[in-house]
């Protein structure tokens, strides 16, 4: 999404900030992306190789999956369901049982959730990528700004996420429904309020936009 100042006599012409760019991409966490960058700034709350995630949570014995700097491409993906990522989170899985109870979200299904979707994944999803396998967030985090409490608007999967980029909120959809996304979704989006305000936008995309599941 871009969006630029317009020549419209309903906007302001002395803003400092003329255009702003917002790149949406797939589901990644901080700590797999970024979490390396604590190793060029210590202030950034990234990651250090000491966090680690049991293979099973209900065992005390679990041998542990420790944290990496090996990340590559991930296939298939990890589950990022709202139940997958309950597990993830919360470290046991998802029952209307389980959700009833307040659990300390204590981050520890993680290898846990992965070797339930394919054995072996667990070492798979605990690593992240070093500053140098991705230079472009390396350069805009060291030459700018990062922010480092970065979470999810619904601890589920993409489509509720990207409403929420547009809309501010998800209408209460927590999966990538397809009846709800071709029914096409009420709320108004920063679009609308973006051209009452008389500034213009552009909407550039490499699938179809989630800027189509709206009325």
């Amino acid at each position: 999404m871009v969006a630029e100042s317009s020549s419209s006599s309903r906007a302001t012409p002395n803003y400092p900030i003329k255009t702003v760019v917002v790149l949406v991409q797939e589901n990644r966490s901080f700590d797999h992306m970024v979490g390396w960058l604590k190793t060029l700034n210590p202030e950034i709350n990234g990651v250090t190789g000491s966090e680690s995630n049991p293979i099973s949570t209900s065992d005390p014995h679990s041998s542990l999956v420790f944290f990496g700097e090996h990340a590559a491409y991930v296939d298939p993906d990890p589950g990022h369901s709202i139940q997958a990522i309950y597990e993830q989170v919360f470290g046991v899985p998802w029952t209307t049982e389980s959700a009833d109870h307040s659990l300390p979200p204590k981050m520890n299904g993680f290898a846990q959730n992965a070797e339930r979707t394919q054995k072996g994944m667990a070492e798979t999803v605990m690593n992240g990528f070093k500053p140098e396998a991705v230079p472009v967030y390396k350069e805009l985090a060291m030459n700018f700004a990062i922010c480092d409490r970065w979470f999810a608007s619904v601890p589920a999967s993409t489509q509720p996420n990207r409403l929420f980029v547009h809309s501010a909120t998800s209408h209460g959809a927590t999966s990538n429904d397809t009846k709800l996304l071709i029914e096409g979704f009420p709320q108004k989006t920063i679009f609308e309020s973006l051209d009452e305000a008389g500034f213009s936008f552009g909407i550039y995309y490499q699938y179809p936009p989630s800027t189509l599941f709206y009325r």
